[in-house]
């Protein structure tokens, strides 16, 4: 199988990938992304990337995937939805993000595409490949725009016509030439800016960045310090990320449940009451929260967004 034509792999490919239960997918042809490292330069060089200092670190490497895997010639990208219209039920409850209800994403998309690159090496011997989920420098949203999946929303986050923008991104790095998808070069934003005003923190800027000094998914997960006073009264009961400017966006209106099991929220999660949050103990954080994105925050910085969110109210 080893001389089967680039365009059947590539179509063998996405027939796979729908098996594997990917909602999108795109392939692009690996390439250096120059056109973003001064972009990237003057975001940073403007403090916006708050204190997460590996996004400062190492900028011309994260621009071409060759810096990650040396053999680099397609990425195929995928994207797994995971609205959800199921939420937590107590409504006084602090509020988590969407993207933490279930497993942990991290372990669910790269299982998938471990079976994905498993079953290329047994098609085509020789194939070598690197998985990445928002675990490597490597540029996601723009090889998610050249793989065509969507464009980038004002908001900053890549949108899909089918299926918005609440998905994730999962990318494999493969040593093959394969049949490349046309990047989408439009913009179906137009003149709307529904998510910069809705924002509770004005952090969306008018480029499609984000200033993360301002942003309630940055201060609740990757700034380990106390939210900032000026921002607490903006939290709106949020104590893990913000889904605001994606609740609001049109292109988010008509999309259905996701169709992924391991991202259901966990029952008792769902249950839990403002007392249960309030009086969350360390054990029981762990048992509930372990599995899920949320092991990212330790228990202290938790319960430290916790009682800022009950100041801030509704």
């Amino acid at each position: 199988m080893a001389d089967l034509p680039e365009q059947n792999l590539s179509v063998s490919i996405k027939h796979k990938l729908h098996e594997l239960g990917f909602d999108i997918w795109g392939i692009a042809k690996s390439r250096s992304m120059d056109e973003y490292g001064p972009f990237l330069e003057k975001w940073v060089e403007a403090g916006m990337h708050d204190k997460m200092g590996y996004l400062a670190r190492d900028i011309s490497k994260r621009l071409n995937p060759e810096n990650l895997f040396p053999e680099a010639k397609s990425l195929v990208v995928t994207g797994l939805s995971y609205y959800s219209e199921n939420k937590q039920k107590d409504p006084e409850a602090p509020v988590l993000s969407r993207y933490t209800y279930g497993i942990d994403y991290h372990d669910v998309i790269t299982a998938k595409l471990e079976k994905m690159l498993d079953w290329l090496k047994c098609l085509v011997p020789g194939t070598e490949g690197r998985i990445v989920v928002d675990t490597a420098s490597l540029l996601e949203k723009a090889w998610a725009v050249d793989a065509g999946l969507g464009w980038q929303g004002r908001h900053s986050i890549i949108i899909n016509k089918d299926i918005g923008s609440f998905f994730f991104i999962g990318i494999l790095v493969l040593n093959i030439d394969l049949d490349y998808d046309l990047p989408l070069n439009k913009d179906y934003c137009g003149n709307c800016r529904i998510c910069i005003d809705a924002c509770p923190t004005g952090a969306i800027n008018d480029n499609r960045t984000i200033d993360t000094r301002k942003c309630i998914s940055n201060l609740t997960i990757e700034n380990r310090e106390p939210i900032p006073e000026e921002i607490v009264q903006h939290l709106g009961r949020r104590i893990y990320a913000c889904d605001r400017c994606q609740e609001v966006c049109p292109w988010n209106k008509q999309i259905g449940q996701n169709r992924t099991p391991e991202f259901v929220i966990n029952e008792e999660i769902a249950e839990l009451s403002l007392s249960d949050w309030r009086n969350l103990s360390r054990e029981r954080f762990t048992r509930l929260f372990s599995k899920t994105s949320m092991c990212r925050v330790k228990y202290e910085k938790l319960m430290g967004n916790i009682e800022a969110a009950l100041k801030s109210g509704n």
